[in-house]
């Protein structure tokens, strides 16, 4: 029987087209429509590592014209869930079970969010850390912090 192919196995093979990041990031958007609302664009995707940028636009700006805080945390959430796409064994589902982050600094540019993990992060489950980031362009970390996923057996 042919399954269909894995998240991470249609990055790869788009990512190296021409555009095909662009292409991909516009799948994985609409797969969680609120993730259209930040316009994110896929950066990278590889195990134990997602990246996205926010643009800083008006779409994303609060009343002080910064990258809002939610569509901050959007992006971060995006970039896990590049992360635990390419990271979670196919034998496995993962669900993120909260999110705890500290606002560091104003949000006054397009954002890096990144997520990041280590192979020991994922033996102890169920429960996986994801450490998140989101970095102005000057190289500031406005936002960083832990989303935490749920990974359990596909039944």
């Amino acid at each position: 029987m042919w399954g269909m192919p894995s998240t991470y196995a249609v990055y790869r093979q788009l990512s190296a087209l021409p555009k095909g990041r662009a292409v991909f990031g516009a799948f994985f958007t609409r797969a969680a429509p609120y993730f259209a609302s930040a316009h994110l664009r896929v950066v990278d995707m590889a195990p134990h590592h997602g990246e996205v940028v926010v643009p800083l636009r008006r779409s994303t700006k609060n009343h002080i014209g910064t990258v809002h805080a939610i569509a901050a945390c959007n992006g971060l959430e995006a970039a896990m869930g590049l992360l635990a796409e390419a990271t979670c064994p196919p034998d496995h589902r993962w669900l993120p079970k909260g999110m705890e982050v500290r606002y560091l600094a104003k949000s006054d540019s397009d954002l890096v969010c990144t997520a990041d993990s280590v192979p020991a992060d994922w033996s102890g489950g169920p429960e996986v850390p994801i450490t998140v980031r989101a970095t102005r362009a000057d190289g500031t970390v406005t936002v960083e912090g832990t989303i935490h996923l749920w990974v359990t057996t596909r039944k």
